[in-house]
């Protein structure tokens, strides 16, 4: 297999750090690897497979025979540097949500819609960490009994707002051991006015809120599952936060068209790539993130009949959102663009 020149554009971040680590794990056939962030993080080194690099300040030439450039760094870089990056022939597979939503770009996750890899003009868009693991266990359902309505309620880990949310947690921790006051200025919006503290709490808020008072981060879910289905299903998500350091829970309600008993809908999930069903009740075994943190799949569990409607099941549905949400949804995409175009 050819080998691929690689830039992971925002290399300090915990995506990609854990997109580094995964080139490793997985065995993905590198050439020439450029770690790229802000002038900030310039001059910083980092070890990859033993090997020393020393990361360098992007800029419009930074991405000259790169084959695959990672962008993880934030929409407004994404926005600002991948056209050099295509410009000068690289595929970039996106991260952000500066592409997700556009109609000419493929927002894809392989084991749903990986033929859709092949429909790009430079860039595909990687999803939302949510939407991904969701989107995983959906699919096998709709393709089976043609899903017409989803709830999902979302328990996400405080990993997905980055370092600066884990660090605050744990701080928070530790001054409420401490008898000391919680302070917060991560959540649950960084930029916001107002914060609140995660440790011992819940917030019902990710991201700013938008039309309809949804939150910018549950119309991700919606219109981003629309879009990688290529079909208008009727979805309601709430995105909720909660003290979690890794791996994202999910509740998900779906109704669908044709009769699904939860013993075919185990058997079904257990055939899909990328899925592991946990589900014995009798023997309390269902995922939970702490088993789940770490790792690659998208467990499933929890699987039984909604007696509310005519044809309706639940899911406990839990994956962690570094992983599967993005490392290695983007590996896959990467890996697959290398199988296919040689």
């Amino acid at each position: 297999m050819k080998k691929q020149n690689v830039a992971v554009l925002g290399a300090t971040g915990a995506v990609g750090e854990e997109i580094l680590n995964m080139l490793v794990e997985r065995a993905f056939p590198l050439g020439e690897l450029r770690l790229l962030a802000s002038p900030r993080s310039a001059g910083q080194k980092k070890v990859v497979d033993g090997k020393e690099y020393v990361i360098e300040a992007v800029s419009e030439d930074s991405f000259e025979n790169i084959d695959i450039a990672f962008f993880c760094a934030g929409g407004s870089v994404s926005e600002k540097y991948a056209k050099h990056a295509v410009k000068a022939g690289a595929v970039v597979i996106d991260n952000t949500s500066a592409f997700r939503l556009k109609p000419d770009i493929p927002l894809v996750v392989p084991e749903v819609n990986g033929e859709d890899i092949l429909k790009h003009q430079g860039i595909i868009a990687n999803p939302n960490c949510s939407t991904t693991i969701m989107a995983v266990a959906l699919a096998p359902i709709h393709k089976k009994a043609q899903i017409k309505r989803v709830v999902v309620s979302t328990y996400q880990a405080v990993s997905g707002a980055g370092f600066a949310g884990m660090q605050e947690l744990e701080q928070q921790v530790r001054d409420y051991v401490a008898d000391k006051p919680m302070e917060a200025n991560v959540l649950p919006v960084a930029s916001g006015e107002k914060h609140y503290p995660i440790a011992f709490n819940a917030i019902p808020q990710i991201d700013v809120f938008e039309e309809g008072d949804y939150t910018k981060e549950e119309w991700k879910m919606i219109k981003e599952t629309q879009k990688i289905f290529n079909e208008p299903l009727r979805i309601t998500a709430t995105t909720v936060r909660l003290p979690i350091m890794r791996s994202h829970c999910e509740s998900i309600n779906v109704e669908t068209e044709l009769p699904l008993s939860p013993e075919e809908c185990k058997e079904l999930l257990r055939q899909a790539p990328g899925i592991e069903v946990l589900d014995e009740v009798a023997e309390q075994q269902y995922p939970m993130p702490i088993f789940t943190s770490g790792k690659d799949p998208v467990y499933v569990g929890r699987i039984r009949k909604d007696f509310s409607v005519k044809n309706g099941i639940n899911l406990w549905v839990v994956g962690d959102q570094i992983r599967k949400g993005a490392a290695l949804n983007a590996i896959q995409i990467a890996e697959f663009l290398t199988q296919n175009l040689g």
